[in-house]
């Protein structure tokens, strides 16, 4: 009889071992399916707190347009100068500001020689290599396939290993210059903010040019900007029209054709930007067109200074 009872101890100590893994092993799938439904709902609760943004974000876009559109005097405070408003909506906070195209040199119609002043000044290359990369973008956009004396057409491209060739074609957007044979990230870097494809002006208009821009010009000189983007901000300050530029020659007339950037910082700091460029004009149904309409990157609006 002591047999049959050892057995039976034995059959009872596997099936507690039995039920202790099964015991672990639920404790592992409970666990497991406790996470998962929590990476979901953070991940649903992140889905909308970014569509919640980007709703704001492209609601403020109209917004400075509406703003931007109303009828104008010099005591008005949207202007498209680059000057950041800030706002509370929906529990987020939201900045943006709008820059006028025409203060950009615009990488199509420009002159090689305002092309070649920017990348000297902007970029610090010398003359022979400014020389360089004005011709390699003048064979990007020209429509034959003539090389210029220190330009590339599709052979030089494919002499450096490039899968690629001239478009012989307008840029369509700035972020095509990184293509250029020879443009390196710290010159593009320089210059990208500078540029446009938008005015459609082979000049800039310095009432919204930046001081890099302006020192672009040929014939200004860091003493002649220097002087006159002073006086453009006491202009400005005072509510007064701005001031002529002194170097004439390589003007443009304002287009209004606005660059309005949107960022929108939620509660839980999730953060959203839009990118557009506006020209108002058109229709009763369609007052403005929209030229570009892009998500901008994450480089936010430094925080206005504390008063």
């Amino acid at each position: 009889m002591i047999a049959p009872r050892r057995s039976r101890g034995r059959e009872r100590g596997v099936a507690l071992v039995l039920v202790l893994w099964l015991t672990v092993l639920l404790t592992v799938i409970a666990g497991g399916f406790a996470y998962s439904m929590r990476t979901e709902a953070l991940a649903a609760r992140n889905a909308i707190s970014l569509a919640q943004a980007r709703a704001l974000a492209d609601g403020a876009v109209m917004r400075v347009t509406y703003e931007l559109m109303r009828p104008r005097t010099l005591n008005e405070v949207w202007q498209a100068d680059g000057a950041v408003h800030t706002w509370d909506e929906e529990g987020a906070r939201i900045a943006a500001n709008a820059t006028d195209e025409s203060g950009k040199i615009d990488l199509n119609t420009a002159s090689d020689a305002l092309l070649k002043n920017l990348f000297q000044t902007a970029a610090g290359l010398d003359a022979d290599a400014a020389t360089r990369i004005v011709d390699v973008i003048g064979d990007w956009k020209d429509a034959d396939d003539l090389r210029r004396p220190y330009g590339a057409e599709a052979p030089e491209y494919q002499a450096a290993g490039l899968t690629y060739k001239p478009a012989n074609a307008p840029f369509e957007n700035v972020a095509d210059l990184q293509r250029v044979l020879g443009m390196t990230p710290a010159v593009y870097g320089a210059v990208a903010d500078t540029l446009t494809v938008f005015s459609k002006s082979p000049g800039v208009n310095p009432a919204f040019a930046s001081r890099t821009v302006l020192l672009a010009i040929p014939g200004a000189t860091p003493e002649v900007v220097d002087a006159y983007v002073a006086q453009r901000k006491d202009a400005l300050a005072a509510r007064q029209p701005l001031p002529l530029f002194p170097v004439a020659g390589i003007g443009a007339a304002q287009v209004n054709l606005w660059r309005i950037r949107a960022e929108v910082t939620m509660s839980d700091a999730t953060t959203y930007v839009r990118e557009a460029v506006i020209r108002p004009g058109g229709d009763v149904l369609h007052p403005v067109t929209v030229l570009a309409w892009l998500e901008g990157d994450r480089r936010l609006f430094a925080e206005p200074a504390a008063q």
